[in-house]
């Protein structure tokens, strides 16, 4: 984990770290940099709208860093992170000074969650054996107003805890699938949870599933050696009120079943287990933060593989609230977990605030909005209202897709009640939710959030995964907690 500091002026205790900064910033006027040529330098070059960075000639600093001032305020680019990103590759040293006396509230947000984010590289995993780990990055001070000090330490407790959940998520999603399989994930879980107060674990194996009547969860795993699981994480931060539901995909590889997908679609595939992912760092964040809430998430756990036992075009399975679901597509497998998950959870507490699921679900919603923004869909106007204006504080954005009757004929099955995949290949996103949203009855509120695009951080060729959307759901939650107060 990464800690943190506040300072308000420069002293002994900052040498030798990596200062991020602006022209204009009254850090520039402190003893030890205000005659500094070097610094009237890097002004310069930063008042022209350029990034100016030097690790020569910069003491007591190990590395200095000047951004545009405009950046410091640009929530909608990440032009900040899109600078200071390339630094973090490679870092100097194991502190960074960071300049909050003049910076938007999203883009800080945002900064110190990719800082604090620093705690886990793909080396950490120990698979790699060749080459230096070279240095970490420790500690994250903060320079700030005097005035702005207990605002700011509330907003670093709070991001330190999105990205220490961040952190477990991306650990977890990023370790190779023959390793992470549904027991895995469980027993790392219950490892997480286990010195955790208020957080318990609940396990349905492979008996449990078919006998609550989970068919839809058991036909997408009964074709793996590895069996499906149903993991369900308590959290009582508060003795009674109504539960707060989040239910997450997870498939730890999807080879597409006997719909086998092509190699290069394949290769990524490990990651298709990101909202499961990601719910376990969310109960892990609102652990850290004890808010005082009812939560419970749901990993739907299962491998889709091919074998003698897997599920086949054409076959009709039932989920555990009745509906029978013809499986027409066996590369449409998370729809089906999902499912069984939101109708499992539905039952689980007689009061439920919301439920809210997440998944890698389509690649067709990549295709609608990109890598930047996850695909919203809920019939719940205040719903899909709050997790709009959450998504614009945070930074972790979302944008909202139609799903009404109009999709209806695009789950019609002449066998059961309903078919997995449209046949016209078309709304392909939306027609997932339509099918989930069966399986929430009436008077829960419910969302879908198609992570296809964010659940992964892509630079230079590679996939890793981000752990988006916990920001999201976190700055939600806070938001929600706050209106009841």
């Amino acid at each position: 984990m990464i800690n943190y500091r506040l300072f308000t002026a420069l002293t002994s205790e900052l040498a030798q770290g990596h200062l991020i900064t602006f022209p204009g910033s009254a850090l520039l006027l402190e003893n030890q940099l205000r005659d500094n040529p070097l610094i009237a330098e890097l002004v310069a070059q930063a008042e022209q709208g350029k990034l100016a960075d030097t690790r020569f000639g910069c003491g007591p600093f190990s590395r200095i860093t000047l951004l545009p001032l405009s950046v410091w305020q640009d929530s909608l680019t990440d032009s900040l992170l899109t600078h200071i990103r390339p630094l973090f590759a490679a870092p100097v040293c194991e502190d960074v000074l960071l300049d909050c006396s003049d910076i938007d509230d999203t883009v800080l947000a945002k900064t110190l969650r990719f800082l604090f984010n620093q705690a886990h590289k793909l080396t950490d995993l120990g698979l790699k054996t060749v080459g230096e780990r070279g240095v970490t990055l420790r500690r994250v001070n903060a320079f700030c107003a005097g005035t702005d000090a207990s605002r700011l330490e509330r907003v670093f407790a709070q991001q330190q805890a999105i990205a220490n959940g961040m952190v477990a998520a991306r650990r977890l999603a990023d370790i190779p699938s023959e390793q992470c399989t549904p027991q895995f994930v469980v027993e790392e879980a219950q490892r997480l949870c286990a010195t955790v107060p208020n957080l318990r674990c609940e396990v349905l194996d492979e008996g449990a599933i078919v006998e609550q009547g989970l068919g839809l969860l058991h036909a997408v795993g009964k074709g793996s050696s590895r069996p499906p699981r149903l993991l369900a994480i308590h959290y009582d931060g508060a003795s009674s009120g109504p539960v707060r539901s989040y239910v997450g995909k997870g498939i730890t590889f999807d080879t597409g079943g006997l719909w086998l997908k092509e190699g290069a679609g394949m290769y990524t595939m490990k990651y298709d287990m990101c909202g499961a992912a990601n719910v376990l760092g969310l109960m892990l964040s609102i652990a850290e933060l004890k808010l005082p809430v009812r939560v419970m998430g749901v990993l739907a756990l299962a491998e889709n593989a091919i074998g003698p036992n897997a599920m086949q075009p054409g076959s009709v399975a039932r989920a555990c609230n009745g509906m029978t679901v013809e499986i027409n597509n066996t590369d449409a497998e998370g729809r089906l977990v999902l499912s069984d998950a939101i109708a499992w959870a539905s039952k689980r507490h007689e009061q439920t605030r919301y439920i809210i699921d997440l998944a890698t679900l389509t690649g067709a919603v990549v295709k609608a909005l990109g890598y930047e923004l996850s695909g919203l869909m809920t019939q719940d106007n205040t719903l899909r209202s709050a997790l709009t204006v959450a998504g614009e504080q945070s930074g972790d954005e979302v944008w909202s897709l139609p799903l009404d009757a109009r999709l209806k004929k695009q789950t019609e099955s002449a066998i059961a009640d309903l078919c997995n995949t449209p046949t016209n290949n078309a709304a392909i996103s939306a027609s997932a939710a339509w099918l989930l949203h069966h399986f929430c009855p009436a008077h829960i509120p419910w969302a879908h959030l198609d992570v296809s695009g964010t659940a992964l951080w892509r630079e230079g060729g590679k996939s890793v995964a981000s752990g988006r959307p916990i920001p999201l759901l976190m700055q939600h939650l806070l938001n929600d907690l706050a209106v009841e107060e």
